[in-house]
């Protein structure tokens, strides 16, 4: 395998990620940079080749320890180009687990582009054109939060529309201490924090358990 290849993806050596996979990883990022001139899958900001690596691929990558592997499914929140729901079920493929990754997106267009990324590198993916916030009684192993929404609504979400879960994976940002912070004044939150390999201010949240805290409410006399 190419050097330069190997050299790219070098941060993830650590992790649980075959060397097949980053061959994967390249042919998906040529996808992005292609179908990103017709439709607006990531930012201008970091569409360079060298920053969908840096900033998509192995920030997504990162998670695959917190993803339950003994499920049937995981799902991806808000799919949007790919990240990290992608990213997740190309290494799964090469670690020969045929989980089945759920894919929400409600647009058209990144639906597609997921469906043909899906077909072209043989993912076991399964792409719903749906909004999620539509949605009851939803059942998965892994439930993956990337760039979609604020915090306090994807709690919401969760915990109003899925029935049953293993654990919930969040991205955090540079603000996310102080979203997390005000989180836990309405949830209690049993988690695991891990620091980001692609930016010193982010982070990584892996939630097991949420539940809302009770509130009393006193009236005014």
């Amino acid at each position: 395998m190419d050097q330069e290849i190997l050299n790219s993806y070098s941060s993830l050596n650590d992790l649980n990620v075959s060397r097949e996979t980053f061959l994967d990883f390249e042919n998906y990022v040529s996808m992005i940079l292609e179908k990103n001139r017709q439709i607006n899958l990531i930012s201008q900001k970091t569409s360079s080749k060298k920053d969908i690596i840096n900033r998509h691929i192995v920030d997504s990558a990162q998670i695959i320890d917190f993803i339950d592997l003994n499920s049937n499914t995981t799902t991806d929140l808000g799919s949007g180009g790919g990240m990290p729901g992608i990213i997740v079920a190309i290494i799964l493929k090469n670690m020969k687990n045929n989980m089945d990754v759920h894919l929400y997106e409600k647009s058209y267009h990144k639906s597609h582009f997921l469906k043909e990324v899906s077909k072209k590198l043989n993912l076991n993916t399964k792409v719903f054109q749906k909004n999620i916030f539509e949605i009851k009684n939803l059942e998965t192993g892994t439930i993956m939060s990337r760039a979609f929404k604020p915090m306090p609504v994807v709690l919401d979400l969760v915990y109003e529309n899925f029935s049953k879960y293993k654990n919930l994976i969040f991205f955090m940002g540079k603000s996310g201490k102080k979203i997390f912070e005000k989180s836990k004044n309405d949830w209690d939150l049993e988690y695991i924090e891990k620091k980001s390999l692609t930016s010193e201010d982010s982070f990584l949240l892996n939630i097991k358990k949420i539940s809302k805290k009770n509130k009393k409410r006193y009236k005014k006399n």
